[in-house]
C-alpha cells in the first residue's frame, strides 16, 4: 500500500449524497442499483490501472492519466485534441457525480459544440465556450439526448425498457437538405427533461499565444508561470457569496455546504431537477452550467499548465502540484507518468479520512519554446486573487 501523501488536506470533503432517483442510465431505484449503492462506498482496495495518454505538435507535448482509486466506480472523463483545427488545441477533464454518462457526453460532444459556435469563427473564443457549455443541457434533453446518456452509461444491459427505447427511437438526421446540429426525435422519453446525474467541466482552448480556460464546477486549471502557481479557474462552492446569491434566488437552499442538502458544488453539467425554475434563464438557475472564463497572453516563462478534478485539489495545493510537476520535469520526459506518479503522492493509505480516496484525473501540458509574443516576465498572469482578463464580450447576444 502506498502512503499518504504530506499533501492531503484535512478537512473531510466528500462526493455529492444523492438521496433520490439518480440519473440515466438508472432509472429505478432497487436495492441493488450500482449508482445508489456506489455513493459513499469505496472498494476494499484501490484500483491503480490508469488510462493513460500522450502526444505533441509543434507547439506543446501533453500527457493524461486517470485511475479509479478507492471509488467503486469510475466517474471521471477527459477530452485531449492538441489539433482542434489548425491553429488551436482542446484539452477537458470532466468529473462525474451520480454516474459518468454526463461526464462522458461532454468529452464526446463539448469540444464539438464550440467549433459550431458562430462566435468561434469570429475569433471570440469565451462566448463559444459559455453557449458550448450551455448546450450540453439543451442537448441531454427529450428522446434524442436520453437515448445518447444511455448508450454512454454504465450497465446499460440491466436497465428494463433500455433496448425497447433504443431501438424504437427514429433517428431524422437531415434537415433541409443539410445535416442537423442535433435533430430532434420522436419516442417514449420525448418528454425527457434531462438527467438528474451531472458532471463538473473544466477546459483549456490554446490559440496562437492565447490561453482561455472555461470552468463550472471544481476541477481547476492552474498555469506555472517561471514556477509560480496561477489558478486559472474558481471553484464553484455553495458558500461563495455570489453563488449563494443566485441558489437563494432561484429558489434553492444550502444545507451543511450542500445545495438543496445533497450536491456539494454549486455549477454542473446536467443536475436537471436542480434547473427546473421556467422563470429563470439557464444562467440563474439554482446549479447553472454557465463557465467562468479567463483568459491570459502566454508568455516565455509560461512552463506548462494542469487540467485535474477535485480528487487532486483535496490532497494538493496548486502550488504544491506545480512545484512538483517542475521537480518531475527534471528526470521524466513522459508526461502521462508524471500524472501517475501524482495520483499516488495523493492515494490514502485507506478510507477513513475521505482525502485521497476519489477518481483521480489529471492532464499536463507542457508549452514548446519559444511562444512568439505576450507579456514580458514581469508582467504576471492573472490569477484567483488577481485582476482577471475576462472574455466576456458578446455573453448576452
Amino acid at each position: 500500500m502506498i502512503a499518504a501523501s504530506k499533501f492531503q488536506s484535512s478537512h473531510n470533503k466528500t462526493k455529492p449524497l444523492r438521496l433520490f432517483l439518480p440519473c440515466l442510465p438508472c432509472f429505478s431505484a432497487t436495492p441493488s442499483c450500482p449508482i445508489l449503492s456506489e455513493m459513499g462506498v469505496y472498494l476494499s482496495s484501490p484500483k491503480t490501472d490508469k488510462a493513460s495518454q500522450d502526444g505533441e505538435n509543434d507547439r506543446l507535448r501533453y500527457g493524461l492519466s486517470s485511475m479509479q482509486g478507492w471509488r467503486a466506480t469510475m466517474e471521471d472523463a477527459h477530452a485531449a485534441y492538441p489539433d482542434l483545427d489548425i491553429s488551436t488545441s482542446f484539452f477537458g477533464v470532466y468529473d462525474g457525480h451520480g454516474g459518468q454518462a454526463v461526464a462522458k457526453f461532454c468529452a464526446k460532444y463539448l469540444h464539438q459544440q464550440v467549433l459550431r459556435q458562430e462566435s468561434y469563427m469570429s475569433g471570440n473564443l469565451g462566448t463559444s465556450l459559455q453557449k458550448a457549455f450551455l448546450r450540453m443541457d439543451e442537448m441531454m434533453r427529450g428522446q434524442r439526448g436520453w437515448r445518447e446518456l444511455a448508450s454512454l452509461g454504465d450497465n446499460i444491459e440491466k436497465v428494463s425498457g433500455m433496448i425497447e427505447g433504443l431501438i424504437w427511437s427514429p433517428r431524422r438526421g437531415q434537415v433541409n437538405g443539410s445535416l442537423d446540429d442535433w435533430p430532434s426525435e420522436e419516442g417514449p422519453h420525448s418528454s425527457f427533461n434531462g438527467p438528474n446525474c451531472g458532471s463538473t467541466a473544466c477546459v483549456a482552448i490554446i490559440q496562437n499565444n492565447q490561453l482561455v480556460v472555461a470552468n463550472a464546477g471544481d476541477s481547476r486549471c492552474v498555469l506555472s508561470r517561471k514556477g509560480q502557481a496561477y489558478d486559472m479557474s474558481k471553484d464553484h462552492k455553495p458558500d461563495l457569496e455570489i453563488e449563494r446569491e443566485r441558489i437563494l434566488n432561484a429558489g434553492g437552499f444550502i444545507v451543511v455546504g450542500r445545495v438543496n442538502g445533497t450536491l456539494n458544488l454549486s455549477r454542473a453539467i446536467g443536475d436537471a431537477e436542480l434547473k427546473q425554475n421556467k422563470k429563470l434563464p439557464a444562467e440563474q438557475q439554482i446549479v447553472t452550467s454557465n463557465p467562468d472564463i479567463r483568459t491570459v497572453e502566454l508568455c516565455d516563462d509560461d512552463e506548462f499548465f494542469v487540467l485535474a478534478c477535485d480528487g487532486i485539489w483535496d490532497c494538493m495545493s496548486s502550488q504544491q502540484l506545480v512545484d512538483y510537476v517542475r521537480e518531475q520535469l527534471n528526470t521524466e520526459t513522459k508526461l502521462s507518468v508524471i500524472c501517475g506518479r501524482v495520483f499516488h503522492s495523493c492515494l490514502a493509505p485507506n478510507t477513513n479520512g475521505g482525502e485521497g480516496c476519489d477518481n483521480m484525473t489529471m492532464i499536463l501540458v507542457q508549452f514548446k519554446k519559444p511562444i512568439e509574443s505576450g507579456p514580458s516576465a514581469e508582467q504576471p498572469p492573472p490569477s484567483s486573487h488577481q485582476a482577471m482578463k475576462v472574455d466576456t464580450s458578446d455573453l448576452d447576444k
